[in-house]
Parts: C-alpha cells; structure tokens; sequence
C-alpha cells in the first residue's frame, strides 16, 4: 500500500448522521410500512417492499402492473425472495458475500430502501442500485450491497431486483403479437423502470429527493444504467448515472435486433416442447428454466425491441437522443482475472490468442508486448489487457462527448482484496463494489486500517457524486472530469490520482482494432 493512501486526510461524511432515523411507519402509495433500525438506530432499513405485481400466471412476460395496497401496516424488516436463478455460495473470485442467499421465486418484484433521514422533508440524494450477475443471477439482497453505510453519508439507498434470463427477457412472436408496442423482451429492464417510477412516487416519504436520483449498477447492472440512459422510458426518472465494469467500446458485440431475438425464442419454446404462448406460460419455472442456467445470457439479454430500446444504445448515443446526465464510470485491473490461465499463459498460447484476435495487427500487438519466457508472456497477456480495457473505455467517453453536454468522470481501479488468493485474482470484476459501499464486514477476509481508509474515500467520492453530479469534495485528491484530448482517468485504490490510458502508439493500435471490430459487427 502507497504512502499516499496513509496520507489522505480523513473523509467526513457528506452529510452527518442524525440521532434517529425515521421511527414511524412511512407512507407509500400502496400502504404504510415499518422497518428495522440498525444497531445505533441511526439509519433504518425497509426491506421486501413491492413495486409492482407478482409477474406470475398471465402476468408472466408482462410488462410489471402496480403492486396491490394493503391496510395496516406491512413489516419490512426481511428481504424479499430473490428471482429466478441458480444459487452457489461462491464462484471464485466472487466469494460468499457476492453472491444471493435468499429464497427465489418468480414473485420477486421487490427493492429495499437504507435512510438516515429523521423526517419526510429532508430531500437526500437517491442512489438507485442494479445488481450485476449477467441477466442470470443477482439480487438487491447480496451482502456487499448492504446500503446502511452509504445511508450514514448522506444517501438514501434503494436496491432492487428485476426479472432474469429467460423470464426476464425472452422475446417471441406471440408475446410481440399480444404488446400494445408489438414489442416483447426486455421484461427485466421494465421492472427497473418501473422501480424508478416507484421511487418517483415514494421516495420523498424516505427523505429522499426524487429530483436527485442516481442510477448505478455494476457488469450487467452498468449495461442497465446505459440502457436506461438510452430508453425514452425512462426520461426524467434519473438525474445522474454511474457505470462500474460496464462502459467501453467491446468487440464484437452487436445487440440483437427483435426479429433475431424472436426467432431464438421460438427456438426455446421448441426445445421445451411448447406450441404456444399458453403452453409456455403454463409450464412450472423449474420445466422451463431447467438445463438453461436460468436462462443463458447470451440467449436471453437486452433486445432492440423498438419500444424499451427504439434502437441500439450506440445509435442513440451517436445521435445525441440519450437521456444526458453527468456521468461517473469505470474498470477494474484484472477485469478477466476469473479465466483459469489468466496472466499464467504460456508463451505460444498467448502468441496464438493474439493471432486469432487481432489478425493482421497481431504482429504490431506482440512488438508492443514483447516477452521471451512463459512468465513474460503472461505479463504481457495481463498488460496488454488492462491497456486495452483502459483504451476502450477511454474511445467511449470520448464517443459519448461528441453529444453529451454534461461531464463525465471516469476510473480504473488497482487495488486487490486481501485474503489467500489476493494475486491469483488481483484487482478482480467486482472487488470495487465492497468498498463503494463500505460493507467490509460482510465477509471475513484479513483488512487492513488501509482498506477501510480506501472504502471511505470510495464511499465519500460516489456521495459526493450522487449529490452534486461531481465526486470531488473537501478532504479528497482531485479527479478531473474526462477531457478527450488528455488520455487520463482516474486511478483508484493502490493510489488516488490520475493515471495514463496509454502511450500513443497504443491508443492508436487498439483504435484501429475497435474500430474494425465495430465495422464487422455491424
């Protein structure tokens, strides 16, 4: 750890806790409900809390309806069973504290809410979470999205959940008959829609301002926050967006339209036996999810529908149509750390992955990247990956300014969780998240006085930015907005300043690529 991290200064919260949360039952528009107060009752917690109907019998592959009222009032003190997904206590990297322990079930329509608020008329920041898990797995309830610690900054903390894999986004010709939009797919990006609406609704009875609303997500959850940034949908439902492990220019990665999205879902409903859309909806989620890993992501994902998405979040972008809102996003080291070979390739493989790659450029790449043992080879592969990474995500600001009028900040993050497989897995897909929300204690591994100082500086930065739409603030190292003509971002965690996207010759090299890669997709 750099002598830089022991010498920030201490970050005070942006806004200091209040003696008590708020004690009486809140009102919503579906009825009153009770939370649960945290140890030293300064922040309170709702949790399970409905925002819209059980999307089960017909009102499965629907866009969500309004959650039923009910009188008296409803505890909210237990999170909510979890969607539809395959449950396992790790998946290394991703230890216990990263993955869902709830219950599932298809009546999964719920978010949970964190306030250190003491009284309705307070009006604090909403940061609005998605969870990642790559449309197949995940949940507002995983323990690392505890918000009680970003609520004691300030915030007022929702996490939600949203339908996945083939009950969140298959699309087909019967359900695009049966839509007012001729449009199917997209059920899980509805029900995130439709938690914003909710939190429009209800929020202000937390504490919370409905005209700060910041939407975040990480990996799946930050393709979300774009695709969100992108749908007419959600206009005027955000104020702000942050994209974690989820803005870049990827290769080869082309959205696929409805008619091909259509044509795999009668394709599943072929392989389960089914002549029809009723057939479909009467079939158990275990027949029909079972052998598809809840429905396999790269079946099942976000579509072109013309309605949800009019058009690709690129096209919109491109043409300036997007929902434009400051915007803070980034990377992570070791962004492919879970492949088995990772930074471990030998010098051959990695000669030969390069080839398949980048074809004719591969020569130039493997000059950039020279090496002359296994052991290098692996360095280069680990190397040449974050540099692409960091370039990617450097042509995407840059792309996103050509329209955008509003500031974006961008970061790589280098610092990798203590514990036994701290440098087989460094600076891993996730590891920022415990952190953002400092929910350190949610796991067991060995901290240090440093990691809990870097999971205050996060914490305080991504306050600062749901408040303001700038995460600078007093007490913390300077971070520039994106500028195109100064390749830089924001390093975080071994150290806090700016740091290089690359040389040029690099930039140049992985430009040409991304932009082939673009041009082959299309």
């Amino acid at each position: 750890m750099t002598s830089a991290i022991r010498g920030l200064l201490c970050v005070v919260a942006m806004l200091p806790p209040l003696p008590a949360a708020l004690t009486q039952p809140v009102k919503t528009e579906s009825g009153l409900l009770a939370g649960m107060p945290s140890s030293d009752g300064s922040v309170r917690a709702y949790k399970g809390v409905p925002f819209a109907a059980p999307p089960v019998g017909s009102l499965r592959w629907r866009a969500p309806k309004s959650p039923a009222t009910w009188q008296g009032i409803r505890n909210a003190r237990e999170f909510s069973a979890s969607c539809i997904q395959t449950i396992v206590d790790e998946r290394k990297p991703w230890t216990y504290e990263f993955m869902t322990h709830t219950p599932i079930s298809e009546d999964c329509l719920y978010l949970n809410v964190w306030t250190a608020a003491n009284n309705s008329n307070e009006r604090r920041p909403v940061f609005f979470w998605m969870h990642g898990g790559g449309y197949t797995e995940g949940t507002g309830a995983v323990p690392v999205y505890d918000g009680e610690a970003l609520a004691r900054k300030g915030l007022v903390v929702v996490t939600v959940n949203y339908r996945l894999g083939v009950l969140g986004f298959l699309s087909h010709p019967e359900l695009s008959r049966e839509s007012d939009h001729n449009a199917s797919g997209n059920y899980g990006t509805l029900d995130q829609i439709a938690a914003l609406e909710w939190v429009q609704k209800n929020i202000a009875a937390f504490g919370g301002d409905p005209n700060r609303v910041t939407i975040a997500g990480q990996s799946a959850g930050a393709n979300s926050v774009h695709n969100l940034t992108a749908s007419p949908l959600a206009k005027r439902l955000f104020h702000r967006a942050i994209a974690e492990s989820g803005s870049g220019v990827v290769a080869n990665n082309r959205t696929l339209t409805l008619a091909e999205a259509e044509k795999a879902g009668v394709q599943f409903s072929e392989s389960k036996g089914a002549r029809s859309l009723a057939e479909l909806r009467a079939m158990s989620w275990q027949d029909l999810v079972g052998g598809t890993r809840s429905g396999n992501a790269s079946n099942f994902r976000t579509v072109v529908d013309g309605w949800v998405l009019p058009e690709t979040v690129e096209s919109v972008f491109a043409r300036g149509k997007q929902n434009d809102v400051p915007t803070l996003t980034g990377l992570t080291a070791d962004e492919g750390s879970s492949a088995p070979d990772y930074g471990m390739i030998p010098a051959d493989a990695f000669v030969k992955q390069v080839r398949q790659r980048f074809g004719d450029l591969a020569d130039a790449i493997l000059k950039l990247y020279p090496f002359s043992s296994d052991e290098q080879a692996g360095m280069a592969e680990k190397m040449s990956a974050r540099e692409q990474g960091r370039v990617s995500m450097y042509l995407w600001a840059a792309s996103r300014a050509k329209t955008a009028k509003t500031k974006a900040f961008t970061y790589y993050w280098t610092h990798a969780e203590p514990g036994p497989d701290e440098k087989r897995y460094g600076a891993f897909h996730t590891s920022e998240v415990p952190y953002v929300f400092n929910t350190l204690s949610k796991s067991s591994r060995p901290w240090t006085a440093a990691d809990r100082k870097i999971a205050e500086t996060l914490g305080a930065y991504w306050a600062n930015f749901a408040a303001t739409g700038d995460p600078n603030g007093k007490g913390l190292p300077l971070w520039p907005a994106f500028t195109v003509t100064v390749p830089q971002t924001m390093e975080l965690g071994e150290k806090f300043g700016t740091h290089s996207v690359a040389d040029t010759a690099k930039i140049d090299l992985f430009t040409q690529y991304f932009s082939r890669s673009a041009a082959t997709a299309r």
